[in-house]
């Protein structure tokens, strides 16, 4: 969260909101107002906003539905996950959106008050805008075995008059036609036992390119219409695999814009900005009947349409009146093609020098990006004319840290701190929060420890991540395993892929649940139960 709002441009972000469940509301504002590393973020200070019917198992796309949410999102918006790691200058993304939606006059943060020219790609009336998502590359040097991939259809845009400069990120920008997570992809392949392409899809665009090791970051920028179609469907659930998803697909597919409701969107955000074009449209429209002029649309002919000027040419008597025996004309009524502003996707390059772009939302992503960042020079080795990364650390070691002499320490290392580290222990790729206690003879390779963190004498851990105030006690060998923050971990302990975790709700009396761990100790069964839960979750596949 402190990388996005330090690069974000503030003077074209108005509010900055941090949407979460009431239960966690009070955690995040006490470390906003305690945390040097966000009380230090520049202005505008970020507001938490807890919806009082959101939950920690609610959809992503329920929080468009919050009361509390659309009264403070008065014009576009942008969205951005709080597991996000990302080097691309927020403002870049920014500068992207509305350039390709129209520049200064579309991008005009929906502000009803706004009376410059509407400009742009966006759909009818010229001043409609669209939207623009972020993908990133999973397979490069931060990638873990199983990451969540999505499956992508794209188009390019048509090239512009003027190429962008160099280091833009329009050069890599494409028309989103099809967003879906690869699970889902994989259950619509095994039902029907291929993957069903639409004629209409290849009649409107003919070139096209599918990806299928690419993620979401969640990075979005809206309009504000996105709100009023997640009002008008219910169903939708998901803001990646639902509101993108149907959006991209109704661009193309006829009818589907309908079925979702986007007419009356539409209309409904027309009516709220009043203004639609240039100062002259309604001039326009109020000496022209446009409507006349349509090929598209018909109506049904009356007689009191003939003009009064017209002579009715005269019948014998013994001729009936048109009228009487001419069957009234039936024509069906056809609303016209609906425009869809289109749903862009910002395809971030994977080359080995490309800015790191990364979801840290499990585990084993949190130790992979963790190394990574690790090995990044800190600022206080470089000199004035070199430039600092922007979330490298300012030292590996901190000058009055304790450490105890016979003590080997990789340069790929980091120390927060009040750390304490004992003689002969042996610390290789690892990140040790603030006021942790390592005990001597301690033996850690590619560990990730977070504050509060004692470890015991002769403990032997290799790619594990300990949560906060978590205790480990001496003479453990633990390898890849993942320890709940104020757990405690016995002495002697040997485990490999386990997660230790506190169990809530189960009563500690000595008994055996179910009679299946007779003869093992408490801290044998936690564990067992906890290698069934990781199996089971193994099986269920990944959520969104």
């Amino acid at each position: 969260m402190r990388s996005e709002c330090e690069k974000i441009d503030v003077d074209q972000i108005l509010d900055i909101h941090l949407i979460t469940p009431p239960s966690s509301s009070k955690a995040i504002e006490a470390a906003l107002s305690q945390n040097p590393h966000l009380t230090s973020l520049p202005l505008p200070r970020a507001d938490v906003l807890a919806p009082e019917n959101l939950f920690q198992t609610s959809g992503t796309a329920d929080i468009f539905r919050q009361p509390e949410f659309q009264n403070v999102v008065v014009g576009d918006f942008i969205i951005l996950p709080c597991d996000l790691i990302c080097e691309v200058a927020g403002e870049s993304f920014l500068e992207a959106w509305m350039i390709q939606h129209s520049g200064l006059g579309g991008a005009s943060a929906g502000s009803v008050n706004h009376l410059g020219p509407r400009m742009g790609i966006g759909g009818e009336k010229g001043g409609r805008r669209g939207g623009l998502g972020v993908w990133f590359q999973t397979k490069s040097e931060t990638s873990v075995k199983g990451e969540e991939t999505d499956f992508l259809i794209t188009t390019p845009l048509e090239p512009p008059i003027v190429p962008p400069p160099e280091g833009s990120l329009r050069s890599n920008i494409s028309k989103l036609l099809y967003s879906t997570t690869t699970d889902t992809l994989r259950d619509i392949t095994e039902e029907k036992k291929n993957f069903p392409i639409r004629h209409g899809l290849i009649r409107k665009h003919g070139r096209i390119r599918m990806l299928t090791t690419y993620r979401d970051a969640h990075i979005y920028l809206f309009p504000q219409w996105v709100l009023e179609m997640v009002k008008h469907n219910d169903s939708m659930d998901s803001i990646s695999e639902d509101v993108v998803g149907w959006w991209a697909k109704s661009t193309w597919q006829d009818g589907l814009g309908d079925k979702l409701g986007l007419r009356e969107v539409f209309q409904t955000s027309e009516d709220k900005e009043g203004e639609a074009g240039s100062h002259h449209s309604d001039l326009i429209e109020e000496d022209m009947d446009l409507n006349s002029m349509s090929t598209t649309q018909t109506s049904t002919l009356t007689a009191s349409s003939k003009s009064p000027s017209t002579p009715t040419p005269p019948f014998a008597s013994r001729v009936s009146t048109p009228s009487s025996t001419t069957p009234p004309l039936n024509l069906t009524i056809t609303n016209p093609p609906l425009p869809i502003p289109p749903m862009l996707a910002y395809i971030h390059p994977s080359h080995a020098s490309a800015p790191l772009i990364r979801r840290c939302d499990t585990t084993a992503l949190l130790l992979s990006i963790s190394l990574y960042l690790a090995t990044l020079p800190p600022t206080s080795t470089l000199s004035s004319t070199e430039t600092p990364h922007p979330l490298a650390p300012t030292h590996r070691i901190p000058p009055l840290a304790n450490i105890a002499p016979r003590t080997t320490i990789s340069p790929t290392s980091i120390l927060d701190i009040n750390v304490f580290v004992a003689e002969k222990c042996v610390l290789k790729d690892c990140v040790v929060g603030a006021s942790c206690v390592i005990g001597s003879g301690a033996r850690l390779t590619r560990c990730v420890l977070m504050d509060g963190v004692t470890v015991g004498e002769r403990a032997q851990l290799t790619g594990c991540v300990l949560g906060r105030r978590c205790v480990v006690g001496g003479a453990v060998d633990l390898r890849e395993c993942e320890v709940q923050p104020g757990y405690v971990v016995e002495a002697g302990t040997e485990a490999k892929g386990e997660k230790f975790m506190v169990f809530e709700g189960l009563e500690d009396d000595g008994s055996d649940v179910d009679g299946d761990y007779e003869g093992e100790s408490g801290a044998d069964a936690e564990r067992g139960l906890a290698g069934l839960s990781d199996e089971d979750e193994g099986e269920g596949g990944g959520g969104d």
